[in-house]
């Protein structure tokens, strides 16, 4: 396999009976980002937000154990792995978004888009998973996009509770 692939992510996450200020205040709020690292077991987490719209920037690591990943895959993070998310908002409904793995080659990078659909709030995720590593590269971008893609869904489960919509 070519160290050059490539796995892209496409996620719809729906927030039912919600506006997009009520989303982006949860985004907004530390204690829901902490609230979604518990819910993932993580080892560990942190998030430094200066609010979340329009000029804002958030910065989420969460620490997992690498206990449920395959033997290939631990051989190469070890005992824990640490993602750091890293959020640019241009506008209340767009965020650029990093992904990485520090000290680990590749990563992952994107767009959030918050839309008013109805009376709903729809994200749309679009991320492009990368790891330049021959040979195994794309088992490791199938195995972190499917990660994250868990990761994903696992935060608009807290969300909805959240919000009070489940």
């Amino acid at each position: 396999m070519s160290a050059d692939m490539s796995k892209n992510i496409s996620e719809k996450l729906t927030y039912p009976g919600t506006t997009i200020e009520q989303v982006l205040a949860m985004y907004a709020d530390p204690a829901f980002r902490e609230e979604v690292a518990t819910y993932q077991r993580a080892v560990r987490s942190s998030a430094e937000l200066d609010g979340v719209g329009a000029g804002s920037t958030a910065r989420v690591e969460i620490v997992h154990g690498t206990e449920q990943i395959p033997s290939f895959a631990r051989k190469l993070v070890g005992d824990e792995i640490a993602i750091v998310q890293e959020e640019t908002w241009t506008s209340d409904t767009h965020a650029d978004v990093r992904v990485t793995i520090p000290g680990k080659p590749g990563d992952m990078s994107g767009t959030f888009d918050l839309a008013q659909v109805g009376d709903d709030v729809v994200e749309t995720v679009a991320l492009t998973v990368k790891v330049n590593i021959p040979f195994v590269g794309g088992k490791v971008e199938d195995l972190i996009a499917g990660l994250l893609a868990k990761a994903l869904r696992a935060e608009n489960k807290v969300g909805l509770r959240w919000l009070g919509v489940s």
